[in-house]
């Protein structure tokens, strides 16, 4: 079986550079055919986002901060020009201020922990919102979880608190929208050096750590996560929604 994305099109959200998983996915979707519109943080990611799109032919290449009401409304107002439907979503944001990231949970503030909910999990809300009418015939809501959600990983912090909210937004998603034949999942990677993994507390020990104690004992790639969430939004995973996708050598079931 061969898995095929032909005539699928899909919006990545999270792209930054070259090493993020957002990149590895759309690389992936586009090699299966898929068409794909993606998004760019502000005009500093830009320089780094748009010549990334152009090699995928991205068909649409648009800002969006996700804080903002209007650029996420205009997207999907731009997708709806295009294409007039989406059949998969690719939610990879994650963000926390680094005073409350690098400091101890009981330790961070309102505002901070209010900001990482926002960017991190009620994002994927707000675009859950927005794409449900655009997928009339089903669609795939896929987003990035890790492991952190599940259990204290050292140096993880507050990012914990939010990525398990996220975990339970998928399964509440799932079974919202589940009788439209909309599935929601999430991928849940082991460490990977992105822009984002560089805000954790001595992150290169957890990465190594974590290979250690890995089952396969080898780094994860953005290609290899790509292949599962191609995978995950094909429609050879047409029965699978509301569950957590891990890929980390098997890290996740180690004592």
């Amino acid at each position: 079986m061969t898995i095929s994305l032909k005539g699928k099109r899909g919006l990545i959200v999270g792209i930054a550079n070259d090493k993020s998983i957002a990149w590895g996915c759309a690389k992936v979707f586009r090699e299966q055919g898929a068409e794909l519109a993606i998004t760019y943080l502000n005009d500093k990611a830009k320089v780094f986002v748009a010549p990334l799109a152009k090699k995928v032919r991205a068909s649409l290449i648009l800002p969006l901060n996700v804080q903002s009401d209007a650029q996420l409304k205009a997207v999907f107002a731009a997708i709806v020009k295009k294409w007039g439907r989406l059949d998969f979503l690719l939610h990879a944001v994650a963000y926390c201020p680094n005073e409350d990231l690098r400091g101890r949970t009981i330790d961070c503030s309102r505002e901070g922990f209010l900001t990482a909910m926002d960017i991190s999990c009620h994002s994927f809300i707000r675009m859950a919102k927005l794409v449900e009418p655009l997928m009339k015939k089903g669609g795939t809501l896929l987003t990035v979880g890790y492991l952190g959600s599940q259990r204290v990983i050292e140096g993880y912090n507050v990012m914990g608190p939010v990525k398990a909210a996220l975990d339970g937004t998928v399964k509440y998603l799932a079974a919202e929208l589940g009788q439209k034949n909309i599935r929601v999942n999430s991928i849940s990677p082991g460490p990977i050096s992105t822009r984002a993994a560089s805000g954790i507390v001595k992150f290169d020990v957890l990465a190594a750590q974590t290979r250690s104690r890995a089952i396969l004992k080898r780094q994860l790639t953005i290609e290899e996560v790509g292949a599962l969430a191609a995978f995950l939004v094909s429609d050879d995973a047409r029965h699978i929604t509301g569950q957590t996708a891990y890929i980390d050598g098997g890290h996740s079931v180690m004592g």
